[in-house]
């Protein structure tokens, strides 16, 4: 665990969340304001919601419970102190009632970026100390989630494409993380499913270039491509994967025989200080893909998750290492 200290970032009692979506503000706004949006992606992956009383405006709240995947509900009450539509809002979050202590209070600021949305999220917690506590609880709790799932709902209103995000901190600089991304030594280290081992039987990292690898775990061996389409160091980088057999010839998931042919990946890296970068991470079918593969794709979120939690936590473990 890192010891949290100011930067031009965050302050030290602070959790700060910046994310950008492909969508206009006034839609970012009624997803989090209006009841039969915000129902579809508030929480972490698995979770859902049931409002049982709103009044959006300074002095008024929001109660609601939070549904977990177990069956066990978590009881939430909001009291708002700013609403300035398309813009702004201040609240008080983490309290179980009205007369219960909130943890925090979020300043939500939201940008009109000309058809995009910039959402910065401010957490102020009384220590820095118990910013570090509740940063390593919504980590484990999946909470960072809960921004993913807004992204995914706000693509699927404006394109009606289902799409997969996750973003996960870094504590290293963006060049340090574009080049684990882009040297297949690093990449084959950390981004195999926990248990499996990769290895590159050739690659050409550049846009246009391929590679071809296999990974296992010394039961069953799987083999794939990666075509690289876009690389622009150190924030951006896109590439195809693909599913083939020994012999590089295009085949399916072995476990997974619905899942699509083609699947598009974005990374985009972004700096949250000299020190630390934000990965996010993009998945979508090729449009080839027929509606019972988007189906299949749009059902596998949590084992997405899943994988690519088990991935970026051994992304996390090459990184300490590169800073000992």
């Amino acid at each position: 665990m890192t010891t949290a200290t100011a930067s031009p970032y965050e302050a030290a009692n602070e959790i700060r969340i910046t994310r950008v979506y492909d969508a206009p503000v006034a839609l970012v706004w009624d997803a989090w304001t209006r009841d039969e949006h915000v129902g579809r992606w508030w929480g972490p992956r698995g979770f859902s919601l049931t409002t049982h009383a709103k009044d959006l405006r300074p002095g008024g709240s929001w109660a609601y419970t939070m549904h977990g995947p177990d069956g066990k509900d978590w009881p939430n009450f909001t009291r708002y102190h700013e609403v300035e539509p398309r813009a702004r809002l201040v609240y008080d979050h983490g309290a179980t009632s009205a007369d219960a202590k909130p943890l925090f209070r979020v300043t939500a600021t939201f940008t009109d970026l000309g058809g995009r949305t910039e959402l910065d999220l401010r957490m102020t917690l009384e220590s820095a100390e118990a910013a570090e506590q509740t940063r390593a609880f919504v980590k484990a709790a999946g909470g960072n989630g809960t921004w993913d799932r807004l992204a995914e709902f706000l693509e699927r209103q404006t394109s009606d494409v289902d799409v997969f995000v996750i973003n996960r901190s870094f504590e290293t600089d963006v060049a340090t993380m574009f080049d684990l991304w882009t040297d297949p030594e690093h990449f084959a280290k950390w981004l195999p499913p926990t248990g499996m081992t990769m290895e590159f039987h050739r690659v050409d990292v550049r846009a246009g270039g391929e590679g071809f690898f296999s990974m296992g775990n010394g039961d069953f061996t799987m083999y794939g491509k990666i075509a690289y389409t876009r690389i622009e160091r150190p924030h951006l980088l896109q590439y195809t994967q693909s599913f083939t057999d020994a012999q590089e010839n295009l085949s399916r998931h072995p476990m997974a025989p619905l899942w699509p042919a083609y699947m598009h990946t974005t990374v985009r890296l972004t700096e949250e200080g000299p020190s630390r970068t934000r990965v996010t991470v993009r998945w979508q079918p090729d449009a080839s893909a027929t509606p019972e593969e988007v189906a299949a794709f749009a059902e596998a979120r949590a084992g997405m998750t899943q994988g690519w939690t088990g991935s970026f936590d051994k992304l996390d473990a090459v990184v300490a290492a590169e800073r000992a």
